[in-house]
């Protein structure tokens, strides 16, 4: 009998399409969501706050003279990428040590025409 067994490799690998918050300000782009995104492909984000959903629109940019850009931390060794956002969430009175947590996403197109990825805040249960 012929096998074609592939060595498993992802040990310790996020394989998760969700959007990571974290307690230490940060949002985190694990490694699935990375890849399936194509994140590598950007050098920032901008982010977007809704107060009234409690949203966050998350937008992946390339646009060196956006104001308010967050640059992309990639990892080297392909586990994703992370954004520190401690201004965005000060700015916006979000307590990360209640909104921590993995999100899942929705894109949406903005009348301007960019894209967002958006995360609807939930508090985070224990």
């Amino acid at each position: 009998m012929n096998y074609q067994f592939k060595k498993f490799e992802n040990k310790n690998v996020r394989q998760e399409d969700k959007i990571t918050i974290t307690k230490s300000s940060s949002i985190g782009f694990p490694q699935r969501f990375y890849q399936d995104n194509n994140i590598k492909g950007f050098n920032y984000v901008v982010l977007f706050w809704d107060t009234d959903s409690s949203a966050i629109g998350i937008n992946f940019s390339n646009n060196e003279n956006e104001k308010n850009k967050f640059k992309i931390l990639h990892s080297k060794l392909g586990y994703g990428g992370s954004i520190v956002a401690r201004s965005f969430f000060r700015s916006n009175d979000i307590d990360v040590k209640i909104y921590y947590g993995r999100y899942v996403w929705e894109k949406v197109k903005l009348e301007s025409g960019e894209e967002l990825y958006v995360i609807k805040l939930q508090e985070h249960k224990k």
